[in-house]
């Protein structure tokens, strides 16, 4: 993965692929999560294969692209067919293929451009929490990170109350990956970073994009702050 989709946090994928390389193995990074959003560039980072979706880059659900470096063999997964190279026989989704490369260029104008912006409100909104909310942490603050993710603890709060009462307040989070959203479970990805199973559960995910604006991050930060106070009072 080369960037967490909880934390945000960017994993060394350019080293991990160049020790690959240099040892002879395939290497496959979930680049999902980073596409667009940071610097991505398959002539500087050895990967083998990489895969990213066109929803994470504002196109259409349904429809993503998998990087195959060149000489490297890849067998088919789905026969039948010569479509797709003969790798994956099926008719292709050509609206869906038109739609991410129209986000893929959209993207490549915009994203530096975004990602300054994007990372600007972000750190308005963590500082401001930080200071103004007792007993927060933010997890993956330390390392270099994706713009538009903020993971944040609130001590003695269960993460799910959280996201409850902010979806009345139209203020939409999460407490994990969306591919979790039907679990109560804790993260595994807090949990595989060393924290209890209590702290974990009163994490709440922050995600800003493209279309987030200033105003609506002054209105989180002051309906966060009135949320935990009732919260924690009750």
């Amino acid at each position: 993965m080369h960037a967490n989709n909880e934390t945000g946090v960017i994993q060394p994928i350019d080293e991990i692929a160049t020790i690959c390389a240099e040892h002879g193995v395939l290497f496959h990074t979930d680049a999902v999560q980073s596409v667009a959003k940071i610097p991505f560039d398959v002539r500087k980072i050895p990967v083998s294969f990489a895969s990213f979706s066109a929803h994470k880059i504002y196109g259409p659900k349904g429809i993503g692209a998998l990087y195959v470096r060149k000489g490297v063999d890849l067998e088919a997964y789905l026969l039948g067919g010569f479509q797709e190279r003969e790798r994956r026989a099926g008719t292709e989704n050509v609206a869906g293929i038109v739609g991410l490369g129209k986000a893929a260029e959209l993207a490549h104008i915009e994203r530096d451009t975004d990602a300054i912006r994007i990372a600007k409100l972000r750190d308005t909104l963590e500082t401001a929490l930080l200071k103004n909310v007792a007993g927060t942490a933010v997890h993956g603050s330390n390392q270099p990170r994706l713009p538009g993710l903020l993971n944040i603890g609130f001590h003695g709060i269960e993460g799910e109350s959280m996201i409850l009462g902010l979806d009345v307040e139209g203020i939409a989070v999460s407490s994990g990956s969306a591919c979790t959203s039907g679990s109560l479970d804790p993260s595994h990805v807090l949990l595989a970073m060393g924290m209890g199973y209590t702290e974990a559960q009163s994490t709440v995910r922050f995600s800003l994009g493209r279309a987030t604006t200033a105003l609506e991050i002054d209105r989180t930060i002051k309906t966060v702050g009135q949320l935990v106070e009732r919260l924690r009072s009750g």
